[in-house]
């Protein structure tokens, strides 16, 4: 004897309303998402953009990324914790900083609240002490200064420092240099 099933119920108590196509589209999102996670943290906005650039609909994008922020897989606010002690570490500026977590989509906020711990004096030490690593490599002979400066100014120009910054330490390194150099 064989027992067979109800069918599936159809009353309006049912628990989920949307259409299974929604509810598989919802399905994929999601595994998406947490792929992506999977390999870094990712902001809503990075998220968002991958799913848009796969053809998710808005209201499946803007319940998947709610969802994740409710179970704290997506906080923006971490993830800029997170992008600046990490970028910090590589001599990054705070301008650079800001400009790195505008372009992976943090609010303005957040980005103001996460760098507002950040000190002006040290990052104008590790500028300082930037230079001072790379000019150990470098020669100094006679008519290299200016070019040995041309070089450390663009090393800190592309890591966000200020031209005033960066033509500053690195006078002020190449002429410390120069005196321990002939000491």
């Amino acid at each position: 004897m064989t027992k067979s099933c109800p069918p599936p119920s159809t009353s309006d108590t049912a628990p989920d309303r949307r259409p299974p196509d929604i509810h598989s589209r919802e399905e994929q999102a999601r595994n998406l998402c947490l792929r992506l996670l999977t390999a870094r943290a990712r902001t809503r906005a990075e998220l968002s953009d991958q799913l848009t650039r796969r053809g998710y609909p808005d209201e499946v994008i803007h319940r998947v990324l709610d969802r994740l922020e409710d179970v704290g897989l997506v906080d923006d606010a971490e993830f800029a914790e997170q992008f600046v002690r990490s970028a910090r570490q590589a001599g990054k500026s705070r301008r650079a900083l800001a400009a790195g977590l505008r372009d992976k989509g943090v609010d303005d906020e957040v980005i103001e609240a996460t760098l507002a711990g950040l000190d002006s004096g040290a990052e104008r030490q590790r500028a300082e002490q930037l230079v001072r690593d790379r000019l150990r490599r470098e020669k100094l002979d006679d008519g290299d200064e200016l070019k040995v400066a041309r070089r450390l100014v663009g090393m800190l120009a592309r890591r966000g420092y200020s031209q005033s910054v960066a033509l500053d330490v690195v006078k002020v390194a190449l002429a410390n240099e120069r005196e321990r150099r002939t000491v």
